[in-house]
């Protein structure tokens, strides 16, 4: 019996499509048909309601009271169990900087077990530093910065079995542009970010092979009339992506808005960079080595009260885009799937409704609101 998903609405990478039928096979994605076919089917029917791909968060370091850098793979399964709960089907696990040592572990624990979660898929791995600058170094602990180092890496990578897909670093460091090179060479994305880099420096970098800024405005030197800094160079050099934390606490609206208008929709991701708080209640955490504190929405370092991290989940952020009128339904959900995918290199894995692709998606509500999440064609989460 074939078996046809109904919805008012499809949202397909280039195209919005609907009402109609989605068939779903063996857990893969099929054709759409306008008509229900002929013969003995059976219909899911979401009439009213919309069905996207599973959303794709290329850069979130924890959830459920789990951090990836506790370098648990029980821990990394729940997380990726959790994450159905946030529309979130496919996801880049994101270290922390730390030792050498330390992220070699972590590195090889995910490259042993990301085959054995039970939930959001994992892409890869993000390791987000640890070649920073202090100047702007979040919560990110600065006895650990160093300047980028192709063995080192060659090293991380190894032990992942390959899975690193995506590196941030800072464009002033030593070393950076033939780091850039070496590794883009290798098929790795490099990220720019938490850093003090002027315009040139950051330009530089790009020439060499960077493509994405790390949470564009965080972290990061900020726009000047006399020196452009990191966020002149995100929002003039062509051909970038940038990371976008929209919970409305670490970017204004206003800012989000302009940085859309400005490099367009199709080249802003939406991430989380949620910490181990996301989906837990107000108190006292850990990011990595430091103490935080959650409240009124925001994690926060105890000893400064900076932002650290985000409790933000996925589905809130398109939500939230789409209720500060910055964005339409379809940019929305294309900057929660596509771009993030296409970003970071993992477009041929998820991130987009296509035939032969795995049937991972979810189904929203005409109000932006999750209803259920699908993983391989199977509902996994449903809404209370």
């Amino acid at each position: 019996m074939k078996r046809f998903i109904y919805a008012d609405k499809f949202f397909y990478p280039s195209d919005v499509k609907g009402p109609g039928y989605l068939e779903i096979t063996d857990g893969f994605f099929g054709d759409f048909y306008q008509a229900v076919p002929t013969g003995e089917v059976e219909i899911i029917d979401y009439t009213g309601q919309w069905i996207a791909p599973g959303l794709v968060d290329t850069h979130i370091h924890g959830f459920l009271n789990h951090d990836v850098m506790d370098n648990d793979a029980e821990g990394l399964k729940v997380m990726s169990e959790g994450l159905l709960s946030c529309g979130v089907t496919s996801f880049l696990p994101t270290t922390l900087t730390s030792t050498k040592e330390r992220l070699l572990a972590v590195a090889k624990t995910i490259g042993e077990v990301y085959q054995e979660v039970p939930g959001a898929k994992v892409q890869g791995i993000y390791f987000e530093g640890p070649f920073f600058t202090p100047e702007h170094k979040g919560a990110q602990n600065p006895s650990y910065f160093s300047d980028p180092d192709l063995n080192t890496f060659n090293e991380w990578q190894e032990a992942s079995g390959g899975l690193i897909k995506k590196i941030a670093l800072a464009p002033e460091r030593e070393g950076v542009k033939e780091f850039v090179k070496a590794v883009t060479d290798q098929g790795v994305v490099v990220s720019l970010g938490h850093s003090n880099a002027t315009l040139a420096e950051a330009t530089e970098a790009v020439e060499a092979g960077a493509s994405v800024f790390v949470h564009a405005y965080n972290g990061m030197r900020a726009l000047n009339h006399r020196e452009p800094g990191m966020v002149g160079a995100l929002m003039s050099l062509q051909h970038v992506f940038s990371e976008l934390i929209c919970d409305g606490h670490h970017v204004h609206p206003n800012a989000a808005d302009i940085l859309m208008e400005k490099v367009g929709h199709d080249h802003v991701a939406l991430i989380t960079d949620c910490m181990m708080a996301g989906g837990m209640p107000d108190g006292d955490y850990m990011l990595g080595e430091f103490p935080v504190v959650v409240a009124e929405g925001t994690a926060r370092l105890k000893d400064s009260g900076s932002l650290a991290g985000s409790i933000l989940k996925l589905k809130e952020a398109i939500k939230n885009v789409v209720d500060w009128n910055i964005a339409t339904p379809e940019e929305a959900i294309m900057m929660a799937t596509y771009v993030p995918a296409v970003s970071c290199k993992i477009a041929d894995q998820c991130g987009s409704i296509a035939n032969g692709r795995a049937a991972d998606f979810i189904v929203l509500d005409k109000d932006m609101e999750l209803v259920a999440t699908y993983l391989d064609g199977v509902e996994r989460y449903h809404a209370e």
